[in-house]
């Protein structure tokens, strides 16, 4: 007989394994110090959170220009990697294992964390409704500048120094951000890229960036400790493209060529009352992808053991539950009540919100 699968049932992604199937999502905290390096607090925050079969970090940039938002951290500069390793250290000393999100935002920035720069991104075309907090306060998104031709390799070269970074670092895998939007989304989607030379145009050669930047990533690091994040239909900083299941799927079978870690897909959230929208779920991609899938988009525990058991994923991501419940594992198991997370403190800054929730034994006692 079969022997059952769950949420709490090991997985080996590669050599690694992971004790559970339940993921930390990457959340941006904006908790950075001085110089975009992770905060000594921020030890505590993920290693709170170490009983993750897996923790993927927050989005952190890999070069200058590719941030976006204020006090999030880098992994450009040594400050940063030691910063990073202050975290490793503490994560791995709790038993867990994690990766880091490499990120690129792209046009999602403001020239006031440039020195008066426009950001970049692969056409000239502005997000429509996107603002973003500078140090100077919340200002509209102006319209970016694209990409020179010759300036690309360079992306994809702080892209490998960012992985070669989080190497030196101690992390255990690195995962490459290319959803919600951001620089490699930007190229994929034909509402974002309209340039005319080999990075767009035809779906190949929108999908190039990417698979260029993965292909860096994976000299680094192996094939197997190198995960992706993916968008498919999402709307985020107003993200759009014309054949999205065409486009995501082309993707996606060039991934499972590569022999990666995981993909990791956030699922579309459809609208109530809306038809005609072509399925972009885990459902669609499984069959293209051999390999491991993680799901992501507002999971509970019931609808995440309904998705493992069902072999459409093999690993569910958390977000907000993990924000709120650093003994998330341990909640799902013991079918306990979670904590409510308090969106109010989700990117202010500080201890509170961050490393201050409760854990069942600490509720217990009071």
């Amino acid at each position: 007989m079969a022997q059952s699968i769950d949420l709490f049932t090991p997985l080996k992604i590669g050599r690694i394994s992971l004790k559970n199937r339940i993921v930390m999502a990457p959340m941006t905290r904006n908790r950075a110090e001085k110089g975009n390096v992770p905060a000594q607090i921020s030890a505590t925050y993920y290693g709170q959170r170490s009983s993750a079969g897996l923790i993927i970090t927050e989005a952190t940039q890999v070069c200058p220009m590719g941030q976006g938002y204020i006090s999030t951290p880098g992994i450009h500069s040594n400050d940063q990697v030691e910063g990073w390793r202050r975290i490793t250290e503490t994560v791995h000393q709790k038993g867990g294992v994690i990766f880091l999100q490499l990120w690129h935002v792209g046009r999602i920035s403001h020239p006031d964390f440039h020195g008066g720069k426009l950001p970049v991104a692969p056409s000239a075309i502005a997000p429509r409704g996107v603002s973003t907090y500078t140090p100077e306060g919340l200002k509209p998104i102006p319209t970016p500048r694209a990409l020179e031709l010759s300036e690309i390799p360079g992306i994809v070269e702080e892209y490998r120094n960012g992985a070669q970074n989080a190497l030196n670092a101690g992390f255990d895998g690195v995962e490459v951000h290319g959803a919600n939007g951001y620089l490699l989304d930007q190229f994929l989607e034909d509402s974002t890229n309209q340039r005319s030379d080999r990075y767009g145009g035809s779906i190949e050669n929108r999908a190039r960036l990417m698979i260029e930047v993965m292909e860096a990533v994976i000299s680094v690091w192996g094939s197997e400790r190198v995960g992706i994040r993916l968008s498919p239909g999402g709307t985020f900083n107003d993200m759009g493209d014309s054949h999205p299941q065409e486009t995501f799927g082309h993707v996606v079978r060039q991934l499972a060529g590569m022999k990666l870690g995981y993909i990791h897909l956030i699922e579309p959230v459809v609208p109530e009352g809306e038809h005609s929208v072509p399925d972009l779920s885990t459902a669609f991609f499984r069959p293209i992808y051999p390999g491991t899938i993680i799901a992501a988009g507002n999971y509970s525990f019931e609808r995440g053991t309904q998705v493992i058991q069902g072999g459409m994923a093999d690993l569910i991501a958390f977000g907000r539950p993990f924000l709120a419940n650093p003994d998330l594992v341990n909640r799902f198991r013991k079918q306990a009540p979670l904590n409510a997370p308090d969106p109010d403190t989700f990117y202010m800054g500080g201890t509170k919100g961050y490393i201050d929730y409760p854990v069942l034994e600490e509720m217990n006692r009071t």
